[in-house]
């Protein structure tokens, strides 16, 4: 009996290892091991350096394919790591000896550019007399053509590198390698002509590979056109939730919007804050308006000189500016670590965008906050983003003025008392109490003023979006939306159109009454032009006898009849004199 179980156990032990040893292969499998013999020992050295120990799913299946030379459609997200997927085998394609353009790299951003190109570079760390090169608007062209020289690889915008081939300062001979990153995103700022004039100027044969979160009907095309047999790579999109980030929206008018933001950074006093507008005019409106309230706020849109731009990077990463204000195209590559607070000031109309932005704040372990307005009309917009990203945004009022008061006098006290405990202060109190005597008051009335001087008076209160909407059969927003079937709404939620659509209140205690155009005046009397009134004055004109509208009734109507019939006696006439009835044709009734 004992022989079996001790058996037993040895093939449990067995079993046990074999598993241990196929999840070992298999990670192996997954990870840099499973594309080592295919790269230059240089590269992998290299990658290791870098941290990479498995590979992500877009690295793991276009990676092989395009070390064969095969075009490929990678359809990934931002930030799966596609920039390695294409960035290795470029760099294994590369032929060190030779110095004329191989690969061209295009990008929709500057930001995006520069992060592609700084990442080619830790690849190619040790495979020496490999150059790569970023090029850009906003730039000196002259410098980039200087620096154009011996470089295999152009990471580059659609419109500079067009420009370098108009001036021929870069020779497309030798290209044996396109990658199009973010094509969509190209697509949707409107770089599509550059695109494909880019693609069709590459003379000889060569590898073409798309990446694109998204496949649009012009995505498509391009690809028809411009690859051929292309593998697709697909991964789906990954879980779209930052656990770490606390995320709020707040009912606000659009014109409130201003300071409810400044009631935030008010209250909250985060040490770095990313602000997000849909437009480059509210951009630059909300980094002035800032600054005039006295904050260290800097903007970054797509209309600002690379040297602009630069600064304004700079001082947000060494704290010079505690808030950046951006449009979601110009804060790609925006790579922070210390962001607290993420506002979004408007709602992306995207929820991808929605998702980036958010995820700039509670990295590396820190929790984040994230605040977001949203009007009576835009709470739809909410929901969706709940339900794509399986999160929750609660609903909160905004701090209350006597609340960001208080708020602005702790954090003004407490800086104050840290200076006591570091600094010699024996001057300071010798003025304080030349000047108790001078005016003679107490020291409390004293730092009450000095207090109230430094933090401002109490601000206004700003009222919430207030909207009541109605919940039917169709959900919140009803069958045809906000906006009711006929594009209207009667500021209580629900559509009025046509016909029975002009139901509206006509009297405070609430009764529901139909009415047209004629009913929207009062008359001096009390009583409206409606049917319904006419047809009561009518009855009871006729019950007392009284003349209606200055006639008697029945002679209105004899001397009625008797005009009809003259007019017809009239008609019959001109119609049998000869010559007159059908010499002219008869004109139509307008």
């Amino acid at each position: 009996m004992s022989y079996f179980l001790e058996n037993e156990e040895v093939v449990k032990e067995q079993e046990t290892l074999q598993d241990e040893a196929g999840m070992q292969q298999e990670n192996e499998q997954d990870g840099i091991a499973s594309i080592e013999p295919l790269l230059d020992n240089r590269i992998v050295r290299a990658i290791r350096e870098m941290g990479f120990e498995k590979l992500s799913p877009i690295q793991e299946q276009a990676i092989p394919y395009l070390l064969q030379g095969e075009d490929i459609i990678g359809q990934a997200q931002t930030g799966t790591g596609k920039t390695a997927a294409f960035g290795i085998p470029a760099i294994q394609h590369i032929n060190p000896d030779v110095k004329k353009l191989q690969t061209i790299i295009l990008c929709p951003t500057r930001e995006l550019a520069i992060q592609a190109a700084e990442e080619l570079r830790k690849i190619a760390k040790y495979m020496h007399g490999i150059k790569v090169l970023p090029v850009y608007g906003g730039q000196d062209i002259s410098r980039q053509i200087a620096g154009l020289r011996g470089v295999q690889i152009i990471v580059g915008t659609p419109g500079r590198v067009m420009d370098h081939m108009r001036r021929h300062t870069i020779k497309l001979d030798l290209v044996n390698m396109v990658v199009l990153d973010e094509a969509d995103e190209m697509l949707n700022m409107g770089f599509r002509e550059d695109m494909e004039l880019i693609l069709g100027q590459i003379p000889g044969e060569h590898q073409t590979a798309l990446f694109s979160a998204t496949m649009p009907k012009p995505i498509l095309e391009i690809t028809d056109r411009f690859q051929k047999d292309a593998k697709l790579v697909k991964v789906a999109a990954k879980e779209l939730t930052i656990p770490l980030v606390s995320q709020k929206f707040y009912r606000v008018k659009n014109q409130d919007k201003d300071a409810a933001c400044v009631r935030l950074l008010e209250y909250y006093q985060p040490k770095l804050t990313l602000i997000f507008c849909n437009t480059k005019k509210k951009v630059d409106e909300l980094a002035d308006l800032l600054k005039q309230q006295g904050f260290q706020a800097e903007g970054l849109h797509g209309d600002l000189s690379q040297a602009q731009r630069d600064v304004a990077m700079n001082r947000f990463r060494n704290g010079g500016a505690s808030i950046l204000i951006a449009t979601d195209v110009a804060a790609r590559g925006i790579d922070v670590d210390d962001v607290e607070a993420v506002i979004n000031y408007d709602i992306p109309q995207d929820i991808e965008y929605y998702v980036h932005r958010i995820g700039r704040t509670g990295r590396a372990g820190r929790k984040g906050r994230s605040f977001t307005f949203a009007n009576s009309r835009e709470i739809y917009k909410i929901r969706e983003i709940e339900r794509v990203c399986h999160t929750t945004i609660t609903e909160k009022k905004l701090p209350g003025a006597a609340k960001v008061l208080k708020a602005k006098a702790d954090k003004y006290l407490n800086n104050a008392w840290e200076l006591h405990e570091h600094e010699d202060i024996e001057l300071m109190k010798s003025f304080l109490q030349r000047k108790m005597e001078e005016e003679g008051c107490d020291a409390l009335e004293l730092a009450a003023a000095m207090l109230k001087y430094q933090v401002g008076d109490k601000g206004e209160e700003i009222a919430a979006d207030e909207y009541a909407q109605r919940r039917g059969r169709f959900g919140e927003r009803g069958r045809f939306g906000e906006r009711g079937r006929f594009g209207r709404n009667d500021g209580e939620g629900r559509g009025f159109g046509r016909g029975d659509g002009r139901r509206r209140y006509s009297r405070e205690d609430g009764d529901h009454r139909r009415f047209g155009r004629s009913d929207r005046d009062r008359r001096d009397d009390g009583s409206t032009g409606s049917g319904e009134d006419r047809r009561h004055r009518r009855d009871e004109n006729r019950e007392d006898g009284r003349k209606w509208g200055g006639r008697d009734k029945k002679a209105a109507d004899r001397k009625y009849s008797g005009d009809r019939a003259e007019r017809e006696v009239k008609k019959r006439k001109k119609r049998e004199e000869p010559g007159i009835g059908n010499s002219f044709p008869k004109r139509k009734k307008s």
